[in-house]
């Protein structure tokens, strides 16, 4: 191609050839457009080595029907899906078309939305169970040691709209004014019934009912299902704490008369209609309320590997000491050795918990302000007489304590940020308590990977 006259010579520009539909005699393999270190070989590999019994032996009992995809493809496409921050199942089946990773790991198959999303569905607790497969894994290669763990949540967004939730007071009024309006919509009804039976006698066809009824109708039993669930959770968290007995009549007590009545629900008690089990709760990160479940995760400082896991829908994080400490054992077969945790975690029960347990605890019970005067680090022994509170005070004030405790931040505060941020994973796609409790093993199952793959990439590179 001619450039013009350049010093007196004539100048073409060559470009490599490029023939967009050029028709290749042998096909492409997949492998020959990824890099030797990609991610999708790494997900494929470990996949191979899980155990993955409990979802093959659902398809072995079956013999009828069409072949299903197999479960190690199925199994790989989700977990490749959580570790790149693309769980959803349209996403999933767009990018085995679109994604060679995806193509990869499909093998050049293209299973549909719906059918991802019933395997993920069908064999949630399954898939979940594999964290403690990978968490092993990562503490074979030495990522995991106990010394130090840090415990925290964070508020994860339900698959829910906070304009779909209701107060207790609220279903009441709407209870009363859908129920006048059914009455009418009856009345109005039944005078028309009357009306073309004498026009065109009884033995007419008979109709469905009205939309219009039939919408009220089915809106007012689903107020008045809310309403008896707010009342059933009342009344079992009186009993629960031993303000009332089995008929529900309030115990003799001391102290002041309580502002409602023990046992039933407060009118700003709420519950939402599409998630009822999610809560709103507010996001600490940016200060607003949403219909939220509460994701705890306790996180190992040697590698930022989350060695347990856990969903609540309570707002706040009392009591949820224990039952991660447990799960850490039940997972590793052992204890940390220090566990560090925020002031929304502290209680005297769960300190001397952490005690009996023979594990140091480094939990403050203040809330703790950003900018606030140095301390002078005390000496000497801590006084064996101090309150538990007033001890955690003192020890989290010496310059070990100080030290200890500010690994929570470098810990486990991170690993949120490469959760949400990162990979922006920041609501569930399942409804559910439960199905949310599975999904947030998945998305931890899905980080404690790309753990493994960044070291692995390290001691290639070493």
């Amino acid at each position: 191609m001619p450039l013009g006259d350049q010093g007196g010579y004539e100048m073409e520009k060559r470009y490599r050839d490029y023939q967009p539909d050029q028709l290749l005699l042998m096909p492409p393999s997949l492998r020959e457009w990824l890099g030797e270190d990609h991610l999708a070989y790494f997900v494929s590999d470990v996949v191979d080595q899980l155990d993955l019994g409990a979802i093959t032996m659902v398809y072995e009992r079956e013999s009828r029907g069409q072949p299903p995809y197999h479960p190690v493809m199925m199994t790989k496409l989700l977990l490749y899906g959580y570790c790149v921050g693309r769980p959803s199942s349209r996403r999933i089946e767009r990018k085995t078309h679109e994604d060679v990773g995806f193509r990869f790991l499909a093998a050049g198959q293209h299973p549909d939305h719906a059918t991802i999303s019933e395997f993920r569905k069908r064999h949630l607790k399954a898939l979940g169970r594999l964290f403690v497969q990978v968490l092993l894994l990562c503490e074979k290669a030495g990522l995991v040691k106990l010394g130090h763990v840090a415990l925290d949540g964070t508020k994860v967004k339900a698959n829910a709209s906070r304009h779909k939730a209701m107060s207790y007071g609220r279903m009441g009024e709407r209870e009363r004014e859908l129920q006048c309006q059914v009455d009418e919509l009856l009345r109005e009804a039944g005078a028309i019934d009357e009306e073309e039976d004498r026009r065109y006698g009884k033995n007419r066809r008979g109709d469905e009912l009205p939309e219009e009824l039939r919408f009220r109708e089915g809106r007012l039993e689903k107020i008045r299902e809310a309403k008896a669930a707010l009342e059933r959770e009342a009344r079992e968290k009186a009993l629960a704490k031993g303000q009332i007995d089995e008929e529900g009549r309030p115990k003799p007590r001391c102290g002041p008369k309580p502002k409602a009545p023990l046992g039933k629900p407060k009118k700003n008690d709420q519950r939402n209609f599409t998630d009822p089990e999610s809560r709103i709760m507010k996001d600490s990160a940016t200060k607003s309320f949403m219909q939220s479940y509460n994701a705890q995760a306790a996180v190992d400082a040697k590698a930022q590997i989350i060695v347990a896991a856990d969903v609540t829908a309570q707002a706040n994080d009392k009591g949820q000491i224990r039952p991660m400490v447990n799960q850490i054992e039940f997972n590793l077969g052992k204890r940390p050795r220090e566990l560090s945790a925020d002031s929304d975690y502290f209680s005297e029960a769960d300190m001397r918990f952490l005690e009996e347990r023979g594990i140091e605890s480094f939990v403050t019970p203040d809330k703790q302000k950003h900018t606030r005067n140095a301390v002078l680090a005390p000496k000497g022994r801590i006084p064996k007489r101090l309150l538990v509170a007033d001890r955690m005070r003192r020890k989290l004030q010496t310059k070990r304590g100080r030290a200890r405790y500010g690994l929570r931040k470098e810990t486990v505060e991170p690993v949120f940020g490469q959760i949400k941020h990162v990979r922006g994973l920041r609501s569930f796609l399942l409804r559910g308590l439960q199905k949310a409790k599975g999904e947030w093993q998945l998305i931890c199952l899905g980080h404690n990977l790309l753990k493994l793959f960044r070291s692995s990439q390290m001691v290639a590179a070493a």
